[in-house]
């Protein structure tokens, strides 16, 4: 019985120190995603932006920095794909008896391509801001031009929603347009996350 106790006692510590982390785990988690609900309502899509984001809690946790970057990776995911369906169409329109549809989709190709160098540039310029000797100037500077260049990558994908509309209507200019008015929110989004972050004047 004596042996027992020891063996007794080790359990029911380890079962208290595990229900206690996994209490601590799930209270983080539940801070990280109310974090994230409440920036997400300074967009003009919240509930596209909290349920693209609110599965990235754990890496997010409280950190504004953190949640644009974020924003601006699944966005980019998002435009990156698009941008390759309308690259699909534009083989197809060149074979098309529809030569102002086909201008439209090779025209909207260049403006989502454009989109997304931007946005790849914002995400490259994000990962660089808080580096060791980075001041509140540099900060400033670094985010100005992930601003400059989200807020672009916006005005391509209206450009490229724009050149459609001396289109006819038809199958592939509701196909792109639902798209790309879709990858619009998240740009919108993401871009409003990261004036917030950068209004903050920190890293």
């Amino acid at each position: 019985m004596r042996t027992q106790r020891p063996l007794l006692f080790f359990v029911l510590f380890f079962v208290t120190a595990f229900s206690t982390l996994n209490a601590a785990a799930a209270a983080d988690y539940g801070n990280s995603t109310d974090f994230i609900r409440s920036s997400c309502n300074t967009t003009l899509y919240p509930d596209v932006c909290f349920t693209s984001l609110s599965r990235y809690a754990n890496a997010v946790q409280q950190n504004p920095g953190q949640l644009a970057l974020v924003a601006i990776t699944v966005t980019l995911s998002k435009v990156h794909r698009v941008a390759s369906y309308v690259s699909n169409l534009t083989r197809e329109a060149d074979y098309s008896s529809d030569t102002r549809a086909a201008s439209a989709i090779h025209d909207c190709f260049t403006n989502l391509n454009d989109a997304v160098d931007q946005i790849r540039g914002s995400l490259k310029q994000m990962r660089q801001i808080g580096a060791a000797g980075a001041g509140a100037g540099s900060f400033r500077f670094q985010m100005s031009n992930v601003q400059t260049w989200m807020s672009s990558a916006l005005t391509d994908e209206e450009t490229c929603t724009d050149g459609f509309q001396d289109v006819g209507d038809c199958k592939v200019k509701t196909q792109i347009c639902n798209r790309v008015s879709n990858v619009k929110k998240f740009t919108s989004n993401a871009l409003a996350l990261v004036n917030s972050y950068a209004n903050k004047g920190t890293p």
